[in-house]
């Protein structure tokens, strides 16, 4: 499985592990994070969006997700799965909201 471990010196971050032979400093480097660096797939939960002709849809989706930097999505958010599915959330109702219902049954993908 690739993952990406993230090691701090004494509490600051200090540098990624590269697959291999890693040496680390007892007491002094900690691995503080694992990310895998494998394609995950998140179900985004069903949600109300309104068109520009005022309808009513209920939509869901799924998300796929790769982590391409282990250090931003370690320090860059508290939760980057728990992040991206809301900015997921947002973007679909906002793009639902300019076009009108005709339209949606036309782009469904």
């Amino acid at each position: 499985v690739p993952q990406a471990w993230v090691v701090e010196r004494m509490g600051k971050y200090h540098r990624i592990l590269e697959p291999g032979l890693n040496i680390l400093i007892p007491i002094i480097d900690k691995i503080k994070y694992v990310q895998s660096l494998k394609e995950i797939a998140i179900d985004v939960p069903q949600q109300s969006a309104i068109t520009s002709d005022n309808v009513t849809l209920s939509i869901d989706g799924v998300l796929y997700l790769k982590i391409n930097d282990p250090y931003l999505a370690s320090y860059g958010v508290e939760d980057p799965e728990f992040a991206i599915t809301q900015l997921a959330q947002t973007t679909m109702r906002s793009e639902l909201g300019k076009i009108s219902l005709d339209k949606v049954f036309r782009e469904r993908e």
